[in-house]
């Protein structure tokens, strides 16, 4: 009795969970009479479902709303992803990681043959979250307080760097005409001898061209903030959208015409495939599974 009744619990969890993706694949939004472009989106910071504290307050509609989803909702079909295999990147053009967890060595093997096939990326890697979550340090439910992300980063010629003595206000950097707010902001410096990436915004944003595709790299997430958003952190988001995703992605980076193997990608980590744990050695931190 005991176990069919948690079957049915985990069931109608699952249904709940579900109904509003499959709704939503159901009936595409549409622009006009042309449906909205697919945007997968994954990350750490609750986008999609808000911040919500388990299934009771998804099903009672109670939890906190992400702002940013009914503005990425204007102008895309989002979809939600939870892990990054080859297989569900086939169906996406466009992808958005905001402050997403340590990705698995298969991941970034995925996500770097996706892009270089001609995949556009959106990526908010922020060295230390400054954003306000009603869940405390170590709970799986927050947002992830230090990107985890050196891997791909170096593969693509990137190190994320942090200032700690910097100020902890709001600052506005300017990117494509557009003020781009950061707090307590990441910077990026050039490694490796190849060069497929150029610089803005102080060092803020990092513009990729890698192979046939592009990733605009943002070295903070502040403007993403749940709770206490600035007002400029829309008018950026449109900005930096239109940027990776428009017709004239890519004009910033430097592009390559040749694709580069991703097997490599391996060589700068260990992965334990029996726990499941990213042990990323540059860092010294075990990411999440």
């Amino acid at each position: 009795m005991l176990r069919s009744n948690l079957a049915l619990a985990l069931a109608a969890a699952a249904l709940a969970l579900s109904a509003p993706l499959a709704a939503s694949d159901a009936m595409p939004e549409t622009q006009g009479d042309a449906p909205l472009p697919q945007l997968g989106l994954m990350g750490t910071i609750p986008i999609y479902w808000g911040e919500s504290g388990g299934f009771a307050e998804l099903l009672a509609g109670e939890a906190e709303l992400h702002w940013a989803r009914a503005s990425l909702e204007q102008g895309y079909h989002l979809v939600p992803l939870d892990y990054l295999s080859p297989e569900a990147l086939a169906e996406q053009k466009f992808l958005l990681l905001a402050q997403p967890r340590g990705l698995t060595a298969d991941e970034n093997v995925a996500l770097d043959a996706w892009v270089r096939a001609g995949g556009r990326l959106l990526l908010f890697a922020d060295p230390l979250m400054t954003g306000e979550s009603r869940f405390a340090l170590g709970d799986r439910r927050r947002p992830q307080d230090v990107a985890l992300l050196s891997p791909i980063l170096a593969h693509w010629g990137l190190e994320l760097r942090f200032d700690p003595g910097q100020s902890a206000d709001w600052q506005m950097r300017d990117f494509a005409g557009t003020p781009l707010p950061a707090r307590l902001a990441g910077t990026f410096g050039m490694v490796g001898e190849a060069q497929s990436c150029t610089l803005s915004a102080g060092d803020l944003v990092a513009q990729c061209g890698l192979g046939s595709g592009f990733a605009l790299i943002v070295a903070d997430a502040a403007l993403l903030d749940l709770a206490d958003p600035v007002s400029e952190s829309a008018p950026a988001l449109s900005m930096l959208l239109a940027r990776a995703f428009g017709d004239n992605a890519g004009a910033g980076g430097t592009a390559r015409a040749e694709a580069v193997s991703s097997e490599n990608i391996a060589e700068n980590q260990e992965y334990d495939r029996n726990s499941g744990t990213l042990v990323n050695d540059r860092e010294g931190i075990n990411a999440p599974p």
